[in-house]
């Protein structure tokens, strides 16, 4: 097969004549993921990119170049998010129509912004699949040009003018960690590092609720997943293709899973640690950089933070698991005489210890209880993982039988 290669990336960052477009993101070193991994750790920010991922780079790269052809009048892209964003600007930029079918479950955030940016936006099955098939449809329509997600040269050329920026700002990097949907990111990014260094060693990272990588290898064809469920639904394509499978192949040394609890944990990180706010496919890397999978003791690292476009309610919905796995959101059920004064005598207690109560309900309707008896189910938010049991001992040693939920 026919690979994207060093000339071609770089023909496609010479068409990026546009900061408004496609800009150039930066790479910053961080400490805390340093210390936490044991590696020197350096951020390529692409979520800083105008559309808050990288899918402008390829979709730029492709358009650019048809927007002049005669008889093309529209691009047609199938998207859960980000992809869909990229393709709405860059037709826009080039003086293309746009029309981009999502998914149904698509978050909101992500289809106002591609409402936004120029396109127009067709919901369409609840899976990404599925609004790939209507959007082949339209695009066997007259005066349409399709842009897939990854299954396309200039695509996999324009994401690979990451791989350039990255080696350029880190010469001296070891290690890249790039997540993978269906594969157009890493496969650019591999053949442009294989180009200009062959020693620097790519590792890929998937969602374990959406992993077809894996399995793709090592059958040597496209698997493909049929309902992908992972919180990062930038990388929840549910499959890759021959031609990005035959790159990572090639290029990529390795390809490793992680947990949607690691990729939660890594959101929080991020936000925590490197003031930066990322989706869960741009969490990916970090996951993967500090799981125990990864030996990158002593190299010189840079984790690719490729998308930002976080829907608020999938932002509570993972910095609530995230808090809860950290033991900084504890629930604990207190079993109780039910009298008055009980609430506020427990209540008392944890407040003596600095937890904050941040909602309460009395349970009476359990088979369990006897007459008389009740459950008190506090939510509270401690500090962490000691001073939860300090909390939770402290009732305990009042004489309460106490059991935590979570």
């Amino acid at each position: 097969m026919d690979l994207v290669t060093l000339p071609g990336i770089e023909a496609a960052r010479r068409r990026f004549d546009d900061p408004g477009v496609v800009r150039e993101t930066p790479v910053e070193s961080n400490r805390s993921l340093s210390a936490f991994s044991g590696a020197d750790v350096h951020l390529k920010m692409e979520h800083l990119q105008r559309t808050g991922s990288f899918k402008t780079r390829g979709a730029y790269n492709k358009l650019s170049q048809v927007g002049n052809e005669e008889g093309v009048s529209r691009a047609v892209a199938a998207s859960a998010g980000n992809h869909a964003q990229g393709v709405a600007l860059a037709a826009t930029e080039v003086g293309l129509e746009s029309t981009i079918v999502m998914p149904t479950d698509a978050p909101q955030t992500k289809i106002d912004a591609t409402r936004g940016y120029g396109a127009r936006v067709e919901l369409h099955g609840s899976h990404f699949p599925v609004a790939m098939e209507r959007a082949r449809e339209i695009a066997a329509e007259e005066g349409t040009v399709f842009v897939h997600a990854y299954d396309d040269r200039e695509i996999v050329a324009g994401q690979g003018t990451l791989g350039l920026e990255i080696y350029e700002a880190v010469r001296d990097v070891d290690t890249v960690i790039v997540p993978i949907g269906g594969g157009g990111l890493i496969s650019g990014i591999s053949a442009a590092l294989a180009g200009l260094n062959p020693d620097v060693r790519v590792i890929g990272v998937q969602a374990d609720g959406a992993a077809t990588v894996p399995d793709s290898l090592q059958k040597g064809e496209p698997q493909s997943h049929d309902s992908p469920n992972t919180i990062a639904d930038g990388i929840a394509t549910g499959g890759i293709s021959e031609f990005t499978l035959a790159h990572i192949d090639a290029h990529v040394d390795r390809v490793v899973t992680v947990s949607d609890d690691e990729i939660a944990m890594a959101v929080l990180l991020c936000l925590e640690r490197t003031k930066q706010l990322v989706e869960g496919a741009g969490a990916a890397s970090i996951a993967a950089l500090l799981s125990d999978d990864v030996d990158l003791e002593g190299e010189r690292v840079v984790a690719l933070l490729c998308g930002g476009n976080i829907d608020m309610s999938m932002l509570q919905a993972v910095l609530t698991h995230a808090l809860v796995g950290r033991e900084q959101l504890l629930r604990l059920r207190v079993r109780i005489t039910d009298r008055p004064g009980r609430m506020a005598e427990i209540s008392g207690l944890m407040s003596e210890h600095g937890a904050n109560i941040r909602e309460v309900r009395h349970d009476r309707a359990v088979d369990e209880l006897d007459v008389g008896e009740a459950y008190l189910v506090f939510e509270v938010l401690t500090s962490g993982t000691e001073h939860a049991a300090r909390v939770t001992a402290s009732v305990e040693e009042a004489g309460y039988d106490v059991q935590r939920m979570n």
